[in-house]
C-alpha cells in the first residue's frame, strides 16, 4: 500500500499542513491502518517535491497529535487511535482549566469560552 497524497501549491493552506491534515484524514479513517510505516521524511519530502524540513514539520505535528508514532531508527507509523489523543486532550483541558481560574473566571465564564471556542471549530 503506497501512501499516495499530494500537496496543492496554490492552496490557501501550507503545504505541511496540507500532508499533516490528509495523513490524519486517512488514519482515522482506517484507510491507514494501524502500524502502517510511512515514507522516511526525506523521502516523502522527494516524492512532493517539498524540502524534507516541511515535511519534517508535518510528521512533528501528526505525532504531537497522536496520529504518528516515531520509533527512532525504525520510523515513523501509524499509532493506535484514541489513547494519545484523549491524553493531549485531557491535558489541554487540564491546562485550560488552570489559566481560566488564574485569570479569575468563574466556571461558567470559563465553560463559555470552551463552548465558544469548540463552536468556532467544529462549526
Amino acid at each position: 500500500m503506497a501512501l499516495k497524497i499530494t500537496v496543492d501549491p496554490d492552496a490557501a493552506e501550507a503545504p505541511y499542513e496540507q500532508i499533516r491534515a490528509r495523513i490524519a484524514e486517512r488514519a482515522r479513517s482506517g484507510d491507514l491502518p494501524v502500524g502502517y510505516k510511512l515514507p522516511t521524511v526525506r523521502g516523502l519530502a522527494e516524492e512532493l517535491g517539498l524540502a524534507a524540513n516541511t515535511v519534517a514539520k508535518a510528521y512533528r505535528a501528526l505525532e504531537a497529535d497522536g496520529v504518528i508514532e516515531t520509533r527512532g531508527r525504525h520510523g515513523s507509523f501509524v499509532a493506535a487511535p484514541g489513547d494519545t489523543a484523549a491524553r493531549e486532550a485531557a491535558s489541554a483541558a487540564a491546562e485550560f482549566a488552570a489559566r481560566a481560574h488564574r485569570l479569575g473566571l468563574d466556571r461558567e465564564a470559563a465553560r463559555a469560552a470552551a463552548e465558544e471556542a469548540l463552536r468556532a471549530v467544529y462549526e
